[in-house]
């Protein structure tokens, strides 16, 4: 089957001017809509998710079946293109020849949620956007296969992970503490991990800077009891419409206009061919507020 000629969401991408959603159409190649706070996000979804099929690097590659994916799948890549994506991954550990400089990064997502994981240095910390880090600090920079040595030693002698369930980030964005309660918790862990021993040589230690990322993704907007947003739960011919208020990872907060707050996860609006839809109008599809168990995804 031959996919169709028609732009689809590919998720979102954060890069240094902000996040922005990202579409690709099967002749006419890929285009970006930024998201900054304030802006109209209203869309209907089609009939149907497709998968989004492989990209490496600057090339995408459709699926070749137009294969059908799961509505409520946090991947939009069938089995047979996740399957391709993996076999030459860093992150399934595929691929060991990237002669890239690698960054060995502590991220903050929630009080005691700290992870340890790499980055390709060039991404500018784009990584951590991405993952919705609210705060992070560096520990080295080095070549791939000492940065993944450097982050087994670092997750067993830390006893930190380097995954935990999404909803635990999500649930910490709502009321996090001080920057400097998370810059504290950073840089006591920081300064164990320079005192492990058996960290590769061809790291070049990074000193304690935390970074953080309240600001980038307008958390402002969106904190306090008060403001519970609703998770969107996506299906074929549903609306939803609203204000952007923030983005964090690939989390959209929007205000629709009966004033209710809707929490849209990008991923797994991937896929779908969006119809525009009234700025104002009512969200046909399902909304499950906190209190309701959500899938547990790791990320």
């Amino acid at each position: 089957m031959t996919p169709a000629a028609e732009w689809r969401c590919a998720g979102l991408r954060w890069d240094p001017s902000g996040p922005a959603l990202v579409w690709r159409h099967g002749t006419r190649g890929e285009r970006t809509s930024p998201l900054p706070p304030g802006r109209p996000l209203a869309f209907t979804t089609g009939a149907r998710r497709e998968c989004a099929g492989v990209t490496r690097g600057a090339r995408h590659t459709p699926c070749p079946a137009a294969a059908e994916v799961s509505d409520s799948a946090v991947s939009a890549q069938c089995p047979d293109c996740a399957r391709l994506d993996r076999s030459y991954s860093v992150a399934a550990d595929t691929r060991t020849d990237d002669p890239r400089p690698y960054d060995v990064y502590l991220a903050w997502f929630a009080p005691g949620l700290i992870k340890v994981g790499i980055t390709a240095a060039e991404r500018e910390g784009a990584r951590l956007l991405e993952q919705a880090a609210l705060s992070f600090t560096l520990l080295g920079r080095g070549p791939l296969m000492a940065a993944r040595r450097a982050e087994a030693v670092l997750g067993a002698g830390l006893g930190v992970p380097d995954r935990f369930p999404y909803t635990a980030k999500r649930a910490a964005r709502r009321d996090p503490p001080e920057r400097e309660t998370r810059a504290a918790e950073l840089a006591a862990l920081h300064g164990r991990a320079r005192a492990l021993p058996g960290l590769p040589e061809s790291l070049a230690a990074a000193p304690f800077a935390p970074v953080h990322h309240d600001a980038v993704f307008h958390l402002d907007r969106v904190r306090g009891a008060g403001a519970a947003h609703g998770v969107v739960s996506l299906a074929a011919g549903r609306t939803v419409a609203g204000e952007v208020e923030a983005v964090a990872g690939p989390d959209v907060y929007l205000r629709a206009a009966d004033g209710r707050g809707l929490l849209l996860d990008v991923r797994q609006l991937a896929g779908w061919a969006l119809e525009a839809a009234a700025p104002d109008a009512v969200a046909t599809a399902q909304v499950r507020f906190p209190a309701a168990p959500e899938p547990e995804a790791l990320f």
